[in-house]
């Protein structure tokens, strides 16, 4: 399954013209402040379309251009667009050779980018792993094999831009970020995809690699109908025309060979969180292996972390110099699970380093943060007198103070939940919940639980695998 993050800004707004039918309301409205910042602003050499991928970012080195009809590799002709990333744009695609449907991402061209060979090399290990055996106990690391990507064929593209690698996928129909914006997941289907999701981040430990990247961006959900029985005008008929607009230069001068006539905008295929079922939770999807390493061959710092900061596990953020290992995936996916079953983000999407660490201070306790951090996050000297610029210091300024976790959770949790009659958590799952919380979420990497302890929380264990094992008949006494 693949299907990368989106990114908008609003810094130069040129809204297209939406085709009638399904599809125009299936495009995704999401922020990434974070590319507002990355991009200047006299850098735009393009005008900006809402929705679309970087323009200037087709350019040798960049972006391959690709437009609907389009046929890669001989083989595969192209859909419609599911998205993209700051190094590839991830296509829908018709395998005319064997007749399905396929993701395909085309990786920029760049040869001084590592990372663009890691993902396959990473999932191609996944994929080599040993087969599933029998397993009766629903926690086995061995159930999350199905919830990594497999690559089905990979190939080469020349084009104006240089030499592209890609690789083709099963397609999903949307992320989780998307399915649950501004809406909540009934509560059993919250706990069947918390667990499908911990399970999934099981077996990608128990292989040796940190995933790296863990969001709801990256969770995505696959196709439960038989998408492949639709002919290209079926799938259109069923999910509208694909959305494109025309580009242009802001100089008004003839568009480059090396930049399409025109962007698609990604689309959204998925259905919305309250009308997704326990069943879903079965094509869960950790995609997005980019950022994923092996710890005991390859150390990573901190500062060389990919993950947005908002989910930022803060040994990354205090200690950037410092390899980082498993535990600061238990950190991100304990806010993956928090917003599965809340919606909310626990900690703010557009603030800098400083704010972000002072919320997980506000939420998590200060008498938890580790003495061996406090020092350099009290310190007072700035400019060329500090003692380490690159980690930030408390911030001076008035703020606002966040909520304590167990406040957090009432306020913006239960209550939303009642309101919006999806289910709430009683006293005995909240208390065992906020516990798993506290043990995913504590400051010092070496005292959060491993996935393991994890899996084998009390919430887990009497709530979240049960309910994701309710739909099949497996054992879940184990």
């Amino acid at each position: 399954m693949l299907r990368p993050r989106m990114r908008f800004s609003s810094l130069r707004h040129l809204q297209p013209i939406r085709p009638k039918g399904a599809l125009f309301a299936r495009h995704s409205h999401s922020l990434d402040i974070s590319i507002i910042t990355r991009w200047p602003r006299e850098n735009f050499l393009y005008d900006w379309i809402n929705g679309a991928e970087r323009l200037e970012s087709y350019e040798p080195g960049g972006f391959h251009p690709v437009m609907i009809n389009d046929v890669l590799h001989n083989r595969y002709r192209i859909v419609d667009k599911l998205g993209f990333g700051p190094y590839s744009t991830i296509w829908l695609a018709r395998d005319d050779q064997l007749n399905r449907y396929v993701a395909v991402k085309l990786n920029v061209s760049d040869p001084t980018l590592p990372t663009l060979q890691r993902e396959a090399g990473v999932l191609r290990a996944l994929s080599d792993s040993s087969p599933m055996t029998a397993q009766r106990d629903p926690s086995s690391p061995l159930h999350g094999r199905d919830a990594v990507p497999k690559i089905l064929d990979e190939f080469k593209i020349d084009g104006p831009n240089g030499t592209h690698l890609c690789y083709t996928m099963a397609p999903a129909q949307g992320d989780l970020h998307e399915a649950s914006f501004c809406c909540l997941f009934p509560i059993e289907v919250a706990r069947a995809l918390a667990a499908r999701l911990a399970i999934a981040v099981s077996f990608v430990h128990s292989r040796g690699f940190v995933h790296g990247d863990i969001h709801l961006l990256n969770v995505l959900v696959g196709f439960r109908t038989n998408l492949n029985a639709l002919s290209i005008s079926q799938f259109k008929d069923k999910f509208g025309e694909p959305c494109v607009v025309p580009i242009s230069r802001i100089d008004k001068k003839l568009l480059p060979p090396n930049v399409p006539a025109q962007a698609t905008i990604p689309s959204y295929l998925g259905k919305k969180a309250p009308e997704f079922t326990v069943a879903d939770a079965d094509g869960l999807i950790l995609a997005d292996f980019n950022g994923a390493f092996a710890p005991a061959t390859e150390p990573r710092l901190g500062k060389d972390c990919r993950i947005p900061l908002p989910k930022r596990a803060p040994e990354a953020i205090l200690e950037p110099e410092s390899p980082f290992s498993y535990p600061f995936d238990i950190w991100s996916l304990g806010n993956a699970i928090w917003e599965i079953v809340g919606m909310k983000p626990l900690f703010s999407d557009c603030e800098p380093e400083n704010e972000i660490v002072a919320e997980q201070i506000d939420v998590l306790g200060y008498q938890h943060f580790p003495s061996a951090w406090r020092e350099k996050w009290e310190r007072q000297s700035s400019g060329e007198s500090d003692i380490d610029p690159s980690v930030p210091r408390r911030p001076t300024d008035d703020r606002e103070i966040w909520p304590t976790l167990e406040v957090a959770f009432e306020e913006f949790v239960q209550k939303y939940r009642r309101k919006r009659a999806v289910g709430v958590f009683g006293d005995d799952e909240t208390r065992a919940f906020l516990s798993l919380m506290r043990g995913m979420l504590k400051f010092g990497p070496e005292e959060r639980l491993t996935i393991e302890g994890v899996l084998e929380s009390e919430w887990m264990k009497k709530w979240a695998l049960p309910q994701m094992s309710s739909h099949h008949n497996i054992d879940t006494t184990h």
